[in-house]
């Protein structure tokens, strides 16, 4: 019996199809079928790349996590200091959100549901990690106020998530000026 070999885009395409479904239909109103029929491949091609759709879930959490750190920390060192460093991570990851639309979707209703395995949420926090340091050295050098990691990404992400989700119902219209001052709330929020 010949082993099947993966292929690398029926992944994606599963990911995607997952993304997908979630976002529309939500968690429990995705089965396996559905994910399989929308992305075009036979429910067991599914257990060759996953072991169950709660794997499939969990591995779709991580790659969007990812991404979004990926896109949060670009051009982020260091060496910018702790305003003009979160100043950065801040903007991209309000980027991220009106860019990457589906993807910044699916992280918000993996925050408000209890759907992901607690060692693959703590993978996707790790992630976050640049930003826990700049907010500890920031308390430790009395710039910022002293608040839990989790405290100062409630005063200043959740925030900026809800902004960009009543702008994509067009609830309002968020532009340079407003982003500017949204940013200025979330900093004012932190700092001592």
């Amino acid at each position: 019996m010949a082993i099947r070999q993966k292929c690398p885009e029926k992944r994606k395409s599963l990911l995607n199809a997952t993304l997908n479904l979630v976002n529309n239909n939500g968690f429990h109103d995705a089965p396996m079928s559905k994910i399989a029929k929308t992305a075009n491949v036979s429910p067991a091609t599914i257990y060759i790349y996953f072991k169950n759709k709660q794997d499939l879930v969990d591995q779709l959490y991580l790659e969007v996590k990812k991404h979004f750190s990926e896109y949060a920390f670009k051009n982020y060192n260091e060496d910018l200091g702790i305003e003009d460093g979160f100043k950065l991570i801040w903007h991209n990851i309000a980027q991220f959100k009106l860019e990457q639309v589906e993807e910044a979707n699916f992280l918000s209703a993996c925050d408000n549901t209890p759907i992901i395995n607690d060692e693959i949420r703590k993978l996707g926090v790790e992630l976050l990690n640049p930003l826990k340091l700049l907010w500890e050295k920031g308390i430790k050098d009395n710039i910022l106020k002293n608040l839990s990691p989790f405290t100062m990404y409630a005063f200043t992400i959740y925030p900026l998530a809800f902004l960009l989700q009543c702008h994509q119902k067009k609830q309002c219209e968020l532009n340079s000026e407003k982003m500017d001052r949204a940013y200025k709330a979330a900093w004012d929020s932190i700092k001592l």
